[in-house]
């Protein structure tokens, strides 16, 4: 029996998804995409399997509104770094992986990798089975760095180029990223796919108890700003930490900073040295229901990144109807129109508290802004509309793939597991 892929209809075909993260759990940005655009994906007839990383509770195996779920063991043992820990989850990856294909056969038709953490699995099993493979690139380690440093940045950079070569097609979440892609890494503008990430804007419509999240965080006559995200360099919180002071010079408001990161102690001694501990909060971790009902409560959300390959929470602010000011990095500058849907300014302390002021003191303009927004998430980046522009990617590939002379092994030349 040969292991082959058939003549594909539009409702005829499935995927196999790598990623090291998939709820519950969740490291960044890549376990909440993977989520959902898998599940919207099976709405519209593709079936697809997600291979991932195991979790304390979560099952071995489970299928998800049509998704079916494989988590393997991550390893367990010591490592001595996260490289080592990385090489070793990728061979339990690939060995899970292929367990999946050699039973699934033909029902199997392309691989879908997400990041360069999955890298060796995703490429060992492209050419294991001979089966196209996409990769999502959600950043790269010169983004995040702002060029590369060390050895290790290096070396993780080396896995991004590998994996964007080794791809069919390469899809990325914004024009800025196709060109660092293209810039740094060395892909084809004509091999990259821009689809942006999605969002559920209905799960800012639950019923929950927004006086009551408003109170554990503000009085009544102060007005809330947010920020969210990851407490690092490049997302940013250190310079709206130190634009606090000039907005309380004129405005009655409290700073509510939600995320983890390495940068967490650092922004918690500042707010102490600018004798903020009672108008701004560091909060660390808070569950999805309190940040939810924060964007919904939030009279400003601040988003003040120094880079950011797309910026999801720009979506949630959107849609919360939350007022947004912005510096426009990277591929936020692709989602907020400036003056139409949010404000943009500089990365600057005293641009960013120009911005919160700007929208503090007029509330008329904030909602006029905040409801454009609302209108433009709705419109384009429901996960439904991004899952159908993801399709046609696949259904592109394997148009291609069964025209070209590249096919699969007969099952009985295929290494065993």
């Amino acid at each position: 029996m040969a292991y082959t892929a058939r003549r594909l209809g539009m409702g005829d075909f499935s995927v196999m998804m790598l990623s090291w993260e998939f709820p519950p759990r969740v490291i960044g940005g890549i376990a909440p995409h993977v989520h959902e655009l898998s599940q919207a994906l099976s709405a519209l007839g593709v079936e697809v399997f997600v291979v991932t990383c195991d979790f304390p509770g979560a099952k071995e195996y489970e299928t998800i509104n049509g998704v079916k779920v494989y988590r393997i063991d991550s390893y367990k043992f010591a490592s001595p770094d996260f490289a080592t820990w990385t090489s070793m989850m990728n061979v339990n990856l690939q060995v899970k992986a292929t367990e999946i294909l050699r039973e699934e056969g033909e029902r199997i038709h392309m691989l879908h990798a997400h990041d360069w953490l999955v890298a060796n699995a995703s490429v060992a099993l492209k050419h294991l089975f001979r089966i196209p493979l996409v990769a999502t690139i959600h950043s790269t380690e010169y983004g995040r760095r702002n060029g590369l440093h060390t050895d290790y940045q290096r070396m993780i950079d080396s896995f991004e180029s590998w994996l964007t070569r080794e791809a069919w097609r390469v899809i990325c979440c914004s024009n800025y990223m196709a060109s660092h892609i293209n810039s740094i890494l060395g892909t084809p503008l004509g091999n990259i796919e821009v689809i942006p990430n999605g969002i559920d804007a209905s799960k800012f419509q639950r019923q929950v108890d927004l006086d009551g999240i408003r109170r554990r965080f503000a009085s009544a006559d102060e007005r809330l700003v947010l920020f969210v995200g990851r407490l690092v360099y490049e997302k940013g919180a250190h310079l709206l930490v130190e634009s606090i002071p000039m907005v309380l010079k004129e405005v009655n408001a409290k700073f509510v900073i939600v995320g983890e990161g390495y940068m967490k102690e650092q922004l918690i001694k500042r707010v102490k040295e600018l004798g903020l501990e009672t108008r701004a909060y560091v909060t660390g971790f808070l569950d999805e229901e309190t940040v939810l009902g924060l964007f919904r409560v939030s009279d400003v959300v601040v988003i003040p990144s120094l880079y950011e390959p797309f910026g999801i929470v720009a979506l949630e602010a959107m849609a919360a109807r939350a007022p947004i000011v912005t510096t426009g990095a990277g591929g936020l500058g692709e989602i907020i129109d400036d003056e139409e849907t949010g404000v943009t300014v500089y990365a600057s302390p005293e641009s960013i508290a120009w911005g919160v002021l700007r929208l503090l003191k007029d509330s008329s303009y904030a909602k006029g802004l905040s409801e454009a927004a609302y209108r433009k998430v709705v419109s384009e980046f429901e996960w439904q509309k991004i899952a159908e522009r993801t399709k046609e990617v696949y259904k592109r590939v394997l148009d291609e793939y069964q025209a070209g002379k590249w096919k699969p092994l007969p099952l009985h030349q295929l290494p065993k597991v």
